[in-house]
């Protein structure tokens, strides 16, 4: 063993060396043993044995049965194996890459063993393989150049690389694509006979192509253009972004095959939760079953099914589409944590963990699998599934298409626009989200344009754009069933009966009529908690009643008590902490924020339910252009900000390190601005991107009673240093 542990520390090195790379430890990183025939094998040590630390890097052990099991754990979790084993390799970047080095051979298999990896949250990490869907940016431009685009038709050429591409500049924003025909590859040009200024024309062949639906309309009803992401920046730039590959589903792909009676069931249970019964096993997307979402802003709709609970821990595999609380559910996932910890969590590789929160949460799951995107991930011979980027929030948002026996359910959740806007057509099922009123704008503003009159006719407006897009989505996807959720939640809260009041939201059945008028083709299904759609009856009969179990008549349906004091009164602990007796903490917390270098000052006002000021709350102005806490608003011209935030709510956030999502999203503010413009660099960092280790409050705390102890001693050294002075001067 000494030899080869010897050797695996000379390799270490030797690869070090190579590559001038040092090896980053986050949260105990682990790595394996190589012998001098460049063969890898497992480490195996006695159970007593305790692993030598060489740099902070443990050592991992491969037993006889395949699988992995560290040495030594600091915690509960015991990393499971999906599908695989993986040797691993660390670079500078913290990722986990092939050992594929000039100083070594590339590792042999054995028993089929490959690559793992430990991230900073301490879950297990499949190593991101070349099949892994990937986001590029293929064209920026300045807000100069953007100011420059003329309505309708721009063509522009990425100067590094001289690709080609085509943005078209219309009433509802911006489209792009490359500046390839997809017949034979020819290059477009300007269609001189479309007075809209909507079309172009290939030099080969004179296909001609409407930018405004990514249609080509000579020949008609031929192809679709591949469209690119336009993601708008903060400063008034733009990119392209292309996904690659832009249809990972088309990947092995598989003939249907029948489905029996009772085979694949989909039940109904609240939200955004389904289950899906898909032969043998069961399937769960984001249970959210107890409790509030959003602090205390957000409860249930809908009454789940008694049995909800044990569905869940009896679930084969669960699905958590991100991080938001209504799909992200701790008080949910306490109970399943409680009964069956090793339950198979799947996520998305998303720039922000889905469970970033989990460490603090105090929630123990032990199974949690992050998958990359745009992969197929087997389950078994009939059943897989794979997640994918939403193109509007790559960094948070996830979708997901499950598919059995050949057989796709497409599952959109809240992505803005799922993968870039392109989903396979003819799915089996699609599901997706209708209601809208997922903001606290704009009901929780105040001042200036924002009377109440204002409010309902912007909401109204709001939500008939999104019902129109809605359909039209699911009109061109033609699924085979529609199923709109993910929506059914209400203020319940005595508190926010304004915001009730205000935020109207879009109804499961108005869409559902609006997409029928559509198109005929499609089966549209308005679910109620319980209820189970048989998907291979309505496959072969859409019209047989017998398809769709509804739950009995005697079941409750809607949700009249909430346990509103549990909840409030745990956020509200928060209000006694120690740390906000000393009011240094507000330094403290923005600087471990991290934002800076904005030209914007923020009024933070704590309030009561009622958004009254609180005589002994604190009221305190930030700078962000240099990170400085004033007592009045600075001279320069500066963008203003007033939040009047709930204290019980503000402090548990700050406490946690919460992202903010709990007060804008959970309506637990008001706000004003002048200019009223939104700050989306200000919301983008308090919402996804605030540091996902909260505040150390034990080291603010320490500091604070250094400080009270060294005063004292100040003071009498100054005394005692006076009395000297006044002495030496007599």
């Amino acid at each position: 063993m000494l030899p080869a542990l010897k050797y695996a520390f000379s390799l270490l090195r030797c690869l070090v060396k190579k590559t001038l790379q040092t090896p980053k430890v986050i949260n105990q990183l682990y790595f394996i043993s190589f012998r001098k025939d460049s063969l890898c094998y497992p480490l195996y040590t006695k159970t007593s044995q305790t692993p030598k630390v060489i740099n902070q890097l443990c050592f991992i052990s491969f037993r006889k049965d395949s699988l992995y099991y560290p040495l030594y754990t600091k915690t509960s979790q015991t990393p499971k194996v999906i599908n695989q084993l993986y040797f691993i390799s660390f670079r500078k970047d913290s990722l986990c890459y092939p050992l594929h080095t000039k100083t070594s051979q590339t590792p042999k298999v054995i028993n089929q063993l490959y690559f793992i990896s430990f991230r900073k949250d301490s879950l297990c990490y499949p190593l991101h393989t070349k099949t892994s869907q990937t986001a590029k940016v293929v064209l920026s431009l300045d807000a100069g150049a953007v100011s420059l685009l003329k309505d309708g038709v721009n063509f522009k050429k990425n100067p590094k690389d001289g690709k080609c591409y085509i943005i078209y500049k219309g009433t509802g924003g911006f489209k792009a694509c490359r500046n390839q025909c997809k017949h034979q590859g020819g290059l477009f040009i300007k269609d001189i006979e479309d007075l809209g200024g909507r079309t172009v024309k290939c030099t080969k062949h004179n296909w001609k192509l409407n930018l405004s639906t990514m249609k080509y309309v000579n020949p008609p009803d031929s192809f679709l253009q591949d469209e690119l992401e336009v993601e708008i920046l903060d400063d008034g730039g733009l990119c392209l972004v292309e996904l690659s590959p832009p249809d990972p589903w088309l990947a092995d792909p598989r003939e249907p095959l029948e489905l029996k009676e009772g085979e694949v069931k989909v039940t109904y249970l609240t939200h955004a939760c389904m289950e899906l019964q898909l032969g043998q096993r069961r399937f769960m997307f984001d249970p959210w079953l107890k409790g509030p979402a959003f602090a205390r802003g957000w409860w249930l709709l809908h009454e789940p099914p008694a049995d909800a609970l044990d569905r869940l821990c009896a679930a084969d595999l669960i699905y958590i589409s991100h991080m938001h609380s209504d799909h992200l559910s701790y008080p949910t996932l306490k109970v399943l944590s409680e009964r069956r910890p090793d339950a198979p969590i799947y996520v998305g590789d998303t720039s922000r963990p889905v469970f970033w929160y989990l460490e603090q949460s105090k929630v123990k799951l032990t199974n949690i699998n992050v998958v990359p995107f745009g992969v197929w991930q087997n389950v078994d011979e009939h059943l897989r599934f794979m997640i994918m980027m939403d193109g509007v929030h790559p960094e948070m948002d996830t979708c997901i298409i499950v598919e059995y026996k050949g057989h796709m359910i497409l599952n959109t959740v809240d992505c803005t626009r799922p993968n870039g806007g392109r989903l396979p057509q003819n799915v089996d099922l699609m599901m997706s989200d209708f209601a809208g009123g997922a903001s606290g704008f704009p009901m929780t503003f105040y001042g200036g344009k924002y009377s109440d009159s204002w409010k309902a006719n912007f909401i109204k407006n709001e939500r008939k754009k999104l019902l129109n897009y809605k359909a039209q989505l699911v009109k061109s996807l033609q699924p085979k069933i529609y199923c709109p959720f993910a929506g059914y939640f209400v203020e319940a809260h005595p508190s926010d009966s304004y915001i009730k009041e205000t935020n109207v939201k879009n109804g499961a059945d108005a869409l559902n009529a609006q997409i029928n008028n559509l198109t005929s083709d499609i089966k549209t299904w308005t679910p109620k908690p319980g209820a189970v759609l048989d998907l291979g009856l309505a496959l072969t009969d859409p019209t047989n009643s017998e398809a769709i179990t509804n739950p009995p008549a005697s079941a409750k349906l809607y949700k009249d008590s909430w346990d509103f004091d549990l909840y409030v009164d745990e956020l509200n602990r928060a209000i006694s902490c120690e740390i906000f007796k000393h009011p240094n903490w507000i330094q403290f917390y923005y600087t471990w924020a991290g934002f800076q270098n904005y030209n914007l000052v923020v009024r933070m006002i704590e309030t009561d339910d009622n958004f009254e000021p609180l005589l002994d709350g604190y009221d305190y102005l930030v700078d962000f252009l240099d990170l400085s806490f004033p007592t009045t608003r600075p001279d320069r011209e500066h963008s203003y900000l007033e939040l009047k935030n709930r204290v019980g709510v503000m402090r548990h956030v700050v406490m946690h390190g919460g992202l903010w999502d709990d007060l804008y999203i959970g309506f637990q503010n008001r706000i004003s601005r002048d200019p009223d413009i939104y700050h989306h660099k200000f919301w983008n960092h308090f919402q996804t991107e605030l540091p996902c280790c909260g505040p150390d409050w034990d080291k603010f705390l320490r500091s604070v009673m250094i400080c009270k102890c060294t005063a004292p001693c100040l003071l009498f050294f100054y005394c005692v240093l006076s009395l000297f002075l006044i002495d030496f001067v007599l």
